[in-house]
């Protein structure tokens, strides 16, 4: 008969991936992804080396299970600010909420948004950055549906949005200190890029 994990068992061995994946997110926000390694997170998680890999396979898988632990909460509060309101309200909301929590932890947003990945990695970024994009998507549509923006592709005006957002927060200003400003015109941009008036 074969072995079968007991509730228990499988518990502590979930609490203990889950446990190496926030200190591969750390790793990543202090090193990048080409800082990280296996030993690096297993010394930040408190096992050894030969814990982490009997949880992931290599970089790739864990890395991969990172982007999916730490954007799928920013995807979450992205979509919950851009929930209700107006179009003006809720893409103001979204922004505001991508932005600032992006520019809280700028070396983690840039190895989410883009630093140099592997492929696997990179699809993973892929399939978030649409998870944003259908958060602005949504109240983009409803803004055309009722009239408050004018007629246009609201998956199209979402995916650029989102792609812009993107280069700023890991361009220039990633590097340099962050402005006040920089969340409030990166609203003011959205708003003017749908074709709202100032």
């Amino acid at each position: 008969m074969p072995y079968r994990r007991t509730p228990a068992v499988q518990a502590r061995l979930d609490a203990q991936a889950a446990a190496i994946v926030h200190a591969a997110a750390r790793v990543l926000s202090a090193r990048g992804f080409s800082g990280l390694s296996m030993a690096a997170v297993a010394a930040e998680a408190g096992v050894a080396t030969g814990t982490v890999y009997k949880n992931f396979l290599g970089k790739s898988e864990l890395v991969t299970a990172v982007f999916r632990d730490v954007v799928g909460r920013e995807v979450a509060a992205v979509a919950a600010a851009g929930a209700e309101g107006s179009a003006v309200e809720r893409v103001s909301a979204a922004v505001e909420t991508f932005a600032g929590r992006a520019l809280k932890n700028p070396k983690l947003a840039y190895v989410l948004l883009a630093e140099p990945v592997d492929a696997a990695v990179d699809a993973e970024r892929l399939r978030f950055r649409r998870a944003f994009a259908e958060t602005f998507e949504a109240a983009v549509a409803e803004g055309v549906a009722n009239g408050q923006l004018p007629a246009q592709n609201p998956r199209i005006s979402a995916t650029a949005l989102v792609g812009a957002i993107g280069e700023v927060l890991v361009g220039p200003l990633a590097e340099a200190p962050q402005s006040e400003s920089v969340v409030p015109e990166l609203v003011t941009f959205a708003l003017r890029a749908l074709g709202l008036p100032e």
